[in-house]
């Protein structure tokens, strides 16, 4: 496997209403699909577009008040025949597709339903993802974290021809100690598949979108390509949804933004493996993978500051 150094990644948001069963999926992985040609053939004279990441609920979203519905009438299986689509397109342009989430279920996991990303290149699929923090207490899909024998690695990093790349959703970007285990793990392209809503999106005085991407950007060295979904309230209510999608450096430098609002947007940056690899390796100063010491941390955690009441679990 030959590295590619350096190439572009696209940040694709969309801004599509949730089908209300899975029989939607079909079309909607076709409009995701074109927007991988778009972004590969449209920016193709001028970048070399690699990576490719779209929002969390691009495909579906928890519009279900219950896993029994859920389960019922949007969650799939992993792989399906969706992800075959996704492993073609990818084979046909030689690129790495994070895609957007599935409601997902597993039977060896009977009676839940995961919210799940797949990595997916073109030797097929790659890893998943299930998302370990669900934003309580509106999603009720289960955290891998709470399941019993649970024995999958929780946070998979994998190594590529366009760099070891990690994926997390969402909410999980609010725990550093999430995407800090994306690092340790070896992550130099950390990846967000997000639904973010107003209030707290890519403008002030909340912009919590773009603080978190930049901080875990600067605190774990490395690149953030993060997607987010940019459906207006009408399409994914009750929300309304700020897009903002944005590449960041390992420094925290925004190498591109959507601009705020609802609408499908495609932002696309470089990627420098290089450059990289090269600040990892001649920094002594605010290296804060090398200076980290986990072990100070150990233990600290355990009990809950007073005031703060223990989860309802």
């Amino acid at each position: 496997m030959a590295e590619i150094p350096r190439y572009y990644a696209a940040a694709c948001q969309t801004d599509l209403p949730c089908p209300p069963d899975r029989s939607g999926l079909h079309e909607r992985v076709g409009v995701l699909l074109n927007m991988v040609d778009r972004s590969v053939i449209g920016y193709g004279p001028f970048f070399d577009v690699k990576l490719l990441v779209f929002p969390e609920f691009a495909h579906a979203a928890p519009i279900y008040p219950t896993v029994e519905e859920l389960r019922d009438r949007l969650a799939v299986p992993i792989p399906n025949e969706q992800t075959d689509r996704y492993r073609r397109k990818a084979r046909e342009h030689g690129v790495y597709i994070q895609t957007g989430t599935f409601l997902e279920v597993d039977p060896k996991w009977p009676g839940v339903v995961f919210n799940t990303t797949c990595l997916i290149g073109p030797d097929g699929l790659l890893a998943r993802y299930r998302k370990v923090n669900p934003w309580l207490p509106w999603e009720v899909h289960a955290s891998p974290h709470d399941l019993p024998g649970y024995d999958e690695p929780m946070f998979p990093v994998v190594e590529t021809e366009i760099g070891r790349l990690g994926a997390a959703i969402c909410y999980d970007w609010l725990f550093p100690e999430a995407i800090r285990a994306l690092a340790i793990g070896g992550a130099e392209v950390l990846i967000r598949v997000s639904a973010y809503m107003d209030p707290w999106g890519s403008t002030p005085p909340m912009d919590w979108w773009t603080l978190f991407n930049r901080a875990r950007a600067v605190e774990n060295f490395a690149f953030v390509v993060a997607a987010n979904q940019g459906a207006s309230a009408s399409n994914y209510p009750p929300f309304s949804w700020p897009g903002g999608s944005m590449v960041v450096d390992f420094d925290g430098r925004i190498l591109a933004q959507a601009d705020p609002g609802p609408g499908e947007k495609i932002v696309v940056a470089p990627i420098d493996l290089a450059a990289l690899r090269a600040e990892r390796g001649r920094r002594a100063g605010h290296h804060f993978l090398d200076h980290l010491r986990t072990d100070a941390n150990r233990g600290k955690f355990a009990a809950r500051p007073a005031g703060i009441p223990p989860l309802d679990r």
